[in-house]
């Protein structure tokens, strides 16, 4: 007898190591899946706001009208900043020096570049109808002579950028509804293993919500340890990575790590109680004579 409530007792707790080691793993998946695809979205909106629209200023404008320009311009959702350039900034620029070689000035008696802005685009110039209207508005604007901006480099890099953000989300939607299965699995096999001493306290005349209590408490100190460790793992991985790569910068900032952390431990307890109460609540209004049938 005492052999075997060893036996059994081993097997709970074999159960619970393999189904918490099982929890780990995916939880690192899905962290792994979550910070490439933050970072993914992160990036390609930096990408979309790296593209500039020239507004170049008529001549002789005053301070007062440049700077009613530039109101305007701010003004439209499009613009996420601007920056006045003086032709006297552009003409002293090392790389226009560079590109040229010539004394610009000295040749022609005068500085022939015009006053501008340097407007930098938000992400909603991804919609060229929008971009090109707003190009419109602002050639309407009063003291604006022209407005330049590289067209077809923007709808170029905003569909690429469009298909591979897709791709990142099917592809990790997908990894997502697999990692769920298996998580769910690991519980399942866990509450299994303990079928009979479910099927036990049915028989000593246990409540329902008595029965399930445990096993939820312990399904989610389960994903809580599950959790914490994923973190770590994540965490080490990310480091070890930014350690033999400087250059990649792929740890987070210390904000943004405990935020994931948290993320991540808090997933590991909501999907181990989620998983949990439908098994067990199904062994719980389970026929005894089918129990092992399942």
């Amino acid at each position: 007898m005492a052999t075997a409530k060893r036996n059994i007792s081993r097997r709970v707790r074999f159960s619970y190591v393999t189904s918490t080691v099982s929890m780990t793993l995916v939880l690192f998946l899905l962290g792994a899946i979550g910070f490439i695809m933050a970072n993914l979205f992160t990036t390609t909106k930096r990408m979309r706001e790296s593209v500039t629209m020239i507004v170049e200023l008529k001549e002789s404008l005053s301070e007062a009208e440049r700077d009613s320009v530039a109101v305007r311009l701010a003004e439209s959702d499009m613009v996420a900043s601007l920056k006045f350039v003086s032709k006297e900034e552009k003409l002293a620029d090392e790389e226009f020096k560079r590109v040229f070689a010539v004394d610009i000035e000295g040749i022609l008696g005068e500085n022939p570049l015009p006053d501008s802005y340097d407007v930098t685009l938000s992400a909603l110039s991804s919609n060229k109808e929008g971009l090109e209207r707003f190009a419109d508005e602002a050639r309407k604007i009063e003291g604006v002579a022209h407005v330049t901006y590289p067209q077809n480099f923007i709808e170029e890099m905003h569909s690429s950028l469009d298909v591979m953000q897709f791709i990142m989300v099917v592809f990790g939607g997908a990894l997502l509804i697999v990692s769920f299965v298996l998580l769910n699995n690991t519980v399942r096999l866990a509450v299994y293993s303990q079928r009979e001493l479910i099927n036990t306290l049915k028989a000593v005349g246990a409540t329902k919500w008595f029965i399930i209590r445990p096993f939820v408490g312990r399904s989610a100190l389960q994903g809580f340890l599950a959790g914490i460790i994923a973190s770590l793992l994540l965490g080490g991985a990310l480091y070890a990575l930014d350690y033999v790569v400087p250059g990649l910068g792929a740890f987070p900032r210390w904000e943004e790590a405990g935020f994931f952390a948290a993320t991540i431990v808090a997933l590991g307890v909501i999907v181990a109680v989620i998983c949990t109460l439908p098994v067990v609540n199904r062994f719980v209004n389970m026929k005894s004579n089918k129990i092992y049938l399942y």
